[in-house]
C-alpha cells in the first residue's frame, strides 16, 4: 500500500508539469509576416521583335464561269491546265432557239424600216404636190408626218431587239476574260448548261504568273506598319527558301473578332513555282509602337476573363486592366491607364490579392 500511494502521487505530479508545458508552448498572438513582391517600374518605348503569321496565297484574278444562257455545249477548247490568253476562245454553247429569235427580230426591222422608207416617199410627194393650191389639205400632210414619227419609233426599237438577240448569241461562245490558266473543268461536250443553276462552274481561271499573298495583322503591329513596306515569307512547300514581297493593299478596317487587319502582299510568280492555296508563314520585323510602355513579360496576368498588371502604390496592390503589343522572352508592351515610372509586381499571379 505504502509504495502504491507514492506511484499515485509520482503520476500526478508528472501529469500537472505536461500541462503547464503545453500551456506556455500556446501563444497569445498570431504573428503575420509581411510578404515582399518583387517589384518593377514601368518604362517608355516599343519592343522590337520578329513576328511570324500565317498566310495564305491567292491568284491575283480568279473567276469561275457560269453559263450566260441555256444550252448544250457544242466544243470545249481547254481543259485542266490549259493557260488561256485575254479573249481566248474556252468553250461553245448551241441554243437552236436563239438563233430563231435573232432570225426574227432582223426581219421584224427590215420591215419596220420599209414602212419608214415608203411613209417618207409618201410625205416628200405631199409636200411637193402642196405646192399647188388645193391639192393636198394641211391635215393630210400633218398625219403622214406624224406616222413618219411613229414608224421611226418602231424601227429604233426593233433595231434594238435584234441588237440584244445578237448579243445573246454572242453568249454562246465563252471567252476568257483575263491571261491565266484553267484549274478546274466540270463540263463536257454534249451537257445540257442552265443559267439558273449555280451548282459547279463550268469553268475555273485563275492568274497565277502574279499571286496575292493574305495575312492577317493583329491591330497593335497593323499600326506601325504602311503600304510598299518590304515582307518576307515562308511556304512549306520550299523550306528554308525566303521569299519577298511589298505590301500593296490594306484593308483598313479591324475585324471584330479577330483583332486584326487584312493586308495584301503582291507577289511575282513568273517562274510559276508558287500556286494559289499554299499556306505561308510571314516574318514580320516589327520595331514596336514608340507610344507605348514596357513592363517585363512575367507582370502581365492572362485570365479567362481580363488580362492585368498589379500596381504597387503606397503600399497597396490594385489591378490595372492593359491591353499587350510586342512581346520578347523578358519584356512586353502595354497599353492601359499606366504611366511612366510607375511600380508593378514583376512576378504576378492570380493568387496575389
Amino acid at each position: 500500500m505504502k509504495y502504491a500511494f507514492f506511484f499515485i502521487l509520482l503520476f500526478a505530479f508528472m501529469t500537472s508539469c505536461g500541462d503547464k508545458k503545453t500551456d506556455d508552448k500556446k501563444p497569445s498572438e498570431k504573428k503575420v509576416e509581411a510578404v515582399n513582391y518583387p517589384l518593377a517600374t514601368v518604362e517608355k518605348g516599343g519592343v522590337a521583335t520578329i513576328i511570324k503569321l500565317p498566310a495564305k496565297l491567292a491568284a491575283f484574278e480568279e473567276v469561275s464561269i457560269f453559263p450566260k444562257m441555256n444550252g448544250y455545249v457544242k466544243s470545249v477548247a481547254v481543259d485542266i491546265g490549259s493557260k488561256v490568253q485575254r479573249g481566248t476562245l474556252l468553250m461553245i454553247l448551241e441554243a437552236p432557239e436563239l438563233l430563231q429569235a435573232e432570225t426574227q427580230a432582223h426581219e421584224k426591222l427590215i420591215r419596220a424600216q420599209s414602212d419608214l422608207a415608203i411613209d417618207k416617199e409618201r410625205y416628200d410627194r405631199l409636200v411637193e404636190a402642196s405646192k399647188t393650191a388645193g391639192a393636198v389639205s394641211t391635215f393630210e400632210i400633218s398625219s403622214i408626218k406624224a406616222k413618219i414619227d411613229a414608224d421611226n419609233a418602231i424601227s429604233n426599237a426593233e433595231k434594238a431587239n435584234w441588237q440584244m438577240q445578237q448579243t445573246m448569241l454572242d453568249y454562246l461562245k465563252v471567252t476568257a476574260p483575263f491571261s491565266g490558266i484553267i484549274t478546274e473543268r466540270n463540263i463536257h461536250e454534249g451537257a445540257l448548261v442552265s443559267a439558273a443553276l449555280k451548282e459547279k462552274p463550268m469553268l475555273e481561271l485563275k492568274q497565277i504568273d502574279k499571286l496575292r499573298l493574305e495575312v492577317d495583322i493583329p491591330e497593335a503591329i497593323a499600326a506601325s506598319l504602311k503600304l510598299r513596306d518590304t515582307v518576307s515569307f515562308y511556304v512549306s512547300a520550299f523550306p528554308g527558301k525566303k521569299i519577298m514581297g511589298n505590301i500593296a493593299r490594306r484593308s483598313n478596317n479591324v475585324s471584330l473578332q479577330f483583332r486584326s487587319e487584312r493586308m495584301e502582299i503582291d507577289v511575282n510568280n513568273a517562274n510559276g513555282i508558287l500556286r494559289p492555296g499554299m499556306f505561308a508563314e510571314v516574318v514580320l520585323n516589327s520595331k514596336g509602337n514608340a507610344t507605348a510602355l514596357t513592363v517585363p513579360k512575367t507582370a502581365v496576368v492572362t485570365s479567362t476573363e481580363r488580362k492585368y498588371i498589379l500596381l504597387m502604390k503606397d503600399g497597396k496592390i490594385s489591378k490595372i486592366d492593359v491591353s499587350t503589343g510586342n512581346e520578347t522572352v523578358t519584356k512586353i508592351e502595354i497599353f492601359g491607364n499606366v504611366q511612366v515610372g510607375d511600380t508593378v509586381v514583376a512576378l504576378a499571379n492570380e493568387d496575389i490579392k
